[in-house]
């Protein structure tokens, strides 16, 4: 398999799961500190592979410049990432069209209300 210079392989994927279970650790803490019942959102938040697959999607979007992918990039980018981390491509295939990505986020929650 040829590598996509435009998504460059960065750590383990055991070190990226590793990195987004913490992270997953601390939105869960954050929310129950703001008083929400875990029953209320835990469904919305991502896995810890939608999480991985989010933080190399962001990769790359703030690699070109921050500017927000079309529909077409985006499928690409995300087909990229399942053909470059295998085990990652369940996860890439629930997020493909289920915009927006961070439903858990407060600030998405608040744009969409």
């Amino acid at each position: 398999m040829k590598d996509d210079p435009s998504l460059p392989r960065r750590a383990s994927l055991e070190l990226l799961r590793a990195e987004a279970a913490d992270e997953l650790a601390v939105l869960v803490e954050e929310r129950i500190r703001d008083g929400e019942d875990p029953w209320d959102f835990m469904e919305d938040l991502p896995s810890v592979d939608e999480l991985v697959v989010l933080t190399l999607r962001a990769e790359n979007i703030a690699s070109d410049g921050g500017n927000k992918p079309t529909a077409s990039r985006n499928y690409r980018v995300l087909r990229q990432i399942a053909l470059q981390y295998p085990p990652l491509t369940r996860a890439v295939w629930r997020l493909l069209g289920s915009e927006p990505h961070r439903r858990w986020d407060a600030s998405v929650r608040a744009e969409a209300s």
